[in-house]
């Protein structure tokens, strides 16, 4: 565990534009650096680097963060892996606590699927190498061409006959029979779930081993030829591509992202040097994968054999990879060939030469494939309108969709305003049926029929009129929280600002806003400092991202101005400004909260039937106008109505 202390002087150190400049060209540009954001394909650098706030921004797709925020998203490393990272680079010695007992009981229930994992990994990887494994498994990967160090790279393995060969082994050296089984590397009867199989491990982005499939080399029919681990805490199917953690650095490099179906057809490929290449793993893309691939790349070539009926089953699948904005291709190999044997047939150079020059967009081939099987027949060539213009309203990019229509319309040969129609019709339906789904009330059997909030999700953001200024208030204590507001008190602006906002916390109709200023509220009653490093480091998302937003603008003072000593007349500096600015955005908010009194007092005015009661809203609303009008003439602010 690294100590707090370490971890603050990693934060404190780290400058952003080293972390980013190791990835991203930087180019400067005023006071900030900006280039080709690494999250996004663009054209036009929109990535700014702000070396004085310690922080990244893409103003095209949103991400960015602190230098350690940063490598999270990158790199996907884990925080702790983040930290280690800045610490080696910047030559900071990681002095690691001593764990309690009770301390190294939980870090190893938090780690211990990752630890049996690891065992069984490394102890299929040995059956490879002594008896059968030697005999039938090693025999079998050399026969598919794999070398040594990629047997090992990968983790290829070999699962005995044995009944229990791992059960017994695992346990006898003190592993969890509840891991185990846990894992679904033993049964129920403790048996060893796999048996006389050839092992591939499967790995997430960090590396590490989460789940394993074996393969069978009996001809057997009766026998699946593949087996897969279960789901668990740390194996999600549909977030998994076989081969990601090997292939995310080239697949950023290539911005391309190269899908085959098999284990073995990604090994191959990585072998001849192609690396930029996962596997489905013989299922149809989830949208989980297809982000994980939008992480690295937006553009994906899918590789198919010759097979025209398993196509046209794939093809059905794509439409969700078009949804998520992605460039596919599709590349169609020869057939009675796949990548694997494709690849040792011509070669690494020749097959991507191949694969490149064979690539087709997604759209055109798949209208291509499907006008060959319509021929003449009006009723096919009908179904297979409905099926592309089906396709091509998944397409959120409204260009390419233009394009889209205009090149299908010459291959089908239909007029482009029909096209247009079907398209905008099917559009049309899918719009109104997510609206639907987003307005259709949740109800119980007996209650009546009325909205209900998802209390397992935290309440939409209020678009209320002070909106505005709820959001300046986070603004303030968020970048100038830790700023001297007044040195001969020694206040802090976020304690004048929080100390003036005490008794209206509840008041914050936005509820991201009033979360913010209670986690700075209670930081300072635990006189802990609130200052900009504390929420873009913090340990929630939403959190971060709203600071990140909060600190991050397009628009910067030019420095060209300071250098010709050009400066603003009337008032100080941008930076300078806080103290003025904390006050200015107090009285906003206090003379919109007045504004909103009065209009709701003159509402009871107005509804009330008694006298008395009517003369004492009256008073009440002489002394709220009165103190509205005060607070409006020193912000200089006309109140309309």
């Amino acid at each position: 565990m690294i100590p707090q202390k370490t971890v603050y002087e990693i934060l404190e150190t780290a400058k952003i534009e080293d972390v980013v400049g190791e990835f991203v060209n930087l180019k400067r540009r005023g006071v900030n650096l900006i280039g080709l954001c690494p999250f996004h394909n663009e054209k036009t650098p929109s990535f700014t680097v702000s070396p004085s706030k310690n922080i990244c921004k893409c103003f095209g797709c949103g991400k960015g963060g602190s230098p350690v925020q940063f490598l999270m998203d990158h790199e996907q490393f884990s925080y702790p892996e983040a930290l280690r990272y800045l610490a080696n680079k910047y030559g900071i010695k990681i002095e690691e606590k001593v764990l309690t007992n009770e301390e190294r009981q939980l870090l190893m229930q938090q780690d211990s699927l990752y630890i049996v994992n690891q065992f069984a990994k490394e102890f299929y990887q040995k059956q490879l190498k002594i008896g059968d494994g030697k005999a039938v498994g090693a025999t079998y990967f050399k026969e598919r061409g794999f070398r040594e160090a990629t047997i090992e790279k990968f983790g290829l393995g070999f699962a005995t006959a044995q009944r229990d060969a791992l059960t017994s082994t695992a346990t006898q050296q003190g592993y969890n029979i509840d891991l185990l089984r846990q894992l679904g590397l033993t049964t129920k009867y403790d048996n060893d779930f796999f048996r006389e199989r050839v092992m591939f491990t499967i790995h997430n982005l960090s590396g590490k081993p989460i789940a394993f499939a074996g393969r069978t080399l009996k001809k057997e029919k009766k026998i699946p030829k593949y087996i897969n681990s279960p789901e668990t805490e740390i194996y999600v199917k549909n977030k998994v591509l076989y081969g990601a953690y090997f292939a995310k650095q080239a697949i950023r490099k290539r911005d391309e992202c190269i899908l085959v179906e098999g284990y073995t057809d990604v090994i191959s490929l990585h072998q001849a040097g192609i690396e930029n290449v996962v596997a489905s793993s013989g299922t149809s893309l989830t949208v989980g994968q297809i982000n994980l691939i939008k992480r690295y790349s937006p553009n994906i070539k899918i590789l198919y054999d010759g097979d025209p009926a398993g196509i046209k089953a794939a093809l059905r699948g794509l439409d969700l990879v078009l949804q998520q904005d992605m460039n596919v291709k599709v590349v169609l190999l020869p057939e009675g060939e796949d990548p694997d044997s494709f690849v040792q047939q011509l070669g690494s150079t020749a097959f991507q030469e191949f694969i490149d020059e064979k690539a087709q967009d997604f759209i055109l081939f798949k209208t291509t494939l499907l006008l060959a099987d319509a021929a003449n027949d009006p009723i096919k060539k009908t179904q297979l309108v409905k099926d592309i213009v089906s396709s091509i309203a998944k397409i959120p990019d409204p260009i390419k969709k233009a394009l889209y229509i205009k090149e299908c319309s010459q291959l089908m040969e239909i007029e482009e305003s029909i096209l247009v129609a079907e398209v905008n019709r099917v559009v049309g339906g899918q719009v109104k049926r997510d609206k639907l789904k987003r307005e259709r009330p949740q109800r119980s059997i007996d209650a009546p029929m009325q909205p209900v909030r998802d209390t397992a999700q935290p309440p939409a953001p209020a678009k209320s009129k002070d909106a505005f200024q709820e959001k300046d208030i986070v603004r303030i204590i968020v970048t100038l929280g830790d700023k001297v507001f007044d040195e001969e008190e020694n206040i802090s602006v976020a304690e004048f600002v929080l100390g003036n906002l005490e008794e209206v916390l509840s008041d914050f109709s936005n509820a991201m806003y009033k979360k913010v200023v209670n986690i700075a509220f209670d930081r300072l009653v635990a006189e802990e400092v609130v200052n900009t490093d504390f929420f873009i480091n913090h340990t929630e998302e939403d959190v971060r991202q709203l600071s990140l937003d909060l600190l991050s603008s397009p628009h910067e003072y030019s420095p060209g101005w300071e250098a010709r000593e050009i400066f603003l007349r009337t008032q100080k500096m941008p930076e300078q400004n806080f103290t003025r600015d904390s006050v200015q955005s107090l009285q906003r908010f206090k003379l919109q909260k007045l504004i909103e009194m009065c209009a709701s007092n003159m509402d009871k005015i107005k509804t009330e039937k008694d006298g008395n009661n009517i003369r004492q809203l009256l008073q009440v609303q002489q002394k709220l106008m009165a103190m509205r009008n005060e607070l409006a003439t020193e912000l200089n602010t006309v109140i309309l109505g």
